[in-house]
């Protein structure tokens, strides 16, 4: 398959995704099923995995991923992120929506989307990632809120989320030019105005990548080739990896490749004042006088 003919598969199997599932978070529901539903879907479709389903709550701006064994359960009045990511032979699409289940917040969810559209309608060739920051950040204060200014869209390349450059949500940072070809993730992040929008590390995510290899021995031997082969470069969850290899043994051989590093997590990303934290987002491509959105 092209290159962009596999982006815009990519795109589509996301957006509908990502439009499914996010009608279907309510209270009571389990993450750990959202989370599934999400990756069910997407194999389904005829999609890959191109990192685990993000289902963000409240002050969690990015990064929780059900462990296997999950019961945490969607509260009530929250902002519920549901973060998506999908390739067709290694060609990503990266999409996230809010749910709001208190009405009072609504206009977080309004303040992202207006500067992930605001963006949309400023990125092309030549302009400077900054200007595009610029951009989403007037939004976003125009409806009453501010973004989070340590993160940031993101660069995609084939088998890579974050391939090195990236768009900033706030203006003032980041004056390398967008180019024509280029393929990013972009993800403005909304929080009160009296929050301090900036994140910080939280627990652990359930989110892992390859770090290195070394040598091993039985079941973590098998568990670091089967990663290899199925996940490549991309995240992956410890329940895919848990699920494929039960019981003590697995768990076992998951906290070698831990400890001897050879596999590392990512953190959550919490909002420093634990405020609330909405988020809406697009994948682009960029062309000749602006982009094409592949996940709309």
């Amino acid at each position: 398959m092209e290159p962009l003919d596999a982006l815009r598969k990519a795109g589509v199997i996301a957006a509908k995704v990502r439009d499914t599932v996010v009608q279907e978070i309510e209270p009571g529901v389990k993450v750990l099923d959202i989370c599934d539903r999400a990756e069910d879907l997407i194999r389904e479709l005829g999609g890959g995995m191109a990192f685990p389903t993000n289902v963000d709550i409240n002050s969690v701006a990015a990064h929780y991923v059900s462990p296997v064994d999950d019961v945490t359960l969607v509260p009530e009045r929250a902002l519920v992120k549901l973060d998506v990511g999908v390739h067709v032979e290694g060609y990503i699409a990266d999409t996230a929506a809010t749910a709001c289940l208190d009405p009072s917040l609504s206009y977080l969810v309004e303040a992202a989307e207006a500067g992930l559209d605001a963006a949309i309608k400023t990125i092309r060739p030549g302009i400077r990632a900054s200007d595009v920051g610029a951009a989403i950040e007037q939004a976003i204060k125009a409806r009453g809120a501010k973004p989070i200014r340590n993160l940031t869209g993101h660069k995609l390349a084939r088998y890579v989320v974050h391939a090195g450059a990236s768009i900033p949500n706030v203006a003032g940072h980041d004056h390398h030019l967008i180019q024509e070809g280029d393929v990013y993730a972009i993800e403005p992040f909304a929080v009160p105005n009296d929050a301090d929008g900036l994140v910080t590390d939280g627990p652990p995510s359930n989110i892992y990548r390859i770090l290195k290899k070394h040598s091993l021995k039985g079941a973590a031997k098998r568990m670091m080739k089967h990663i290899q082969a199925e996940h490549r470069t991309l995240p992956f969850a410890s329940r895919w990896v848990l699920r494929r290899f039960p019981g003590q043994e697995g768990v076992s051989a998951f906290r070698e490749l831990l400890d001897s590093k050879c596999i590392m997590s990512y953190p959550q990303l919490v909002e420093r004042t634990r405020a609330m934290v909405a988020q809406a987002e697009h994948s682009v491509i960029v062309m000749d006088g602006g982009c094409e959105v592949t996940t709309a």
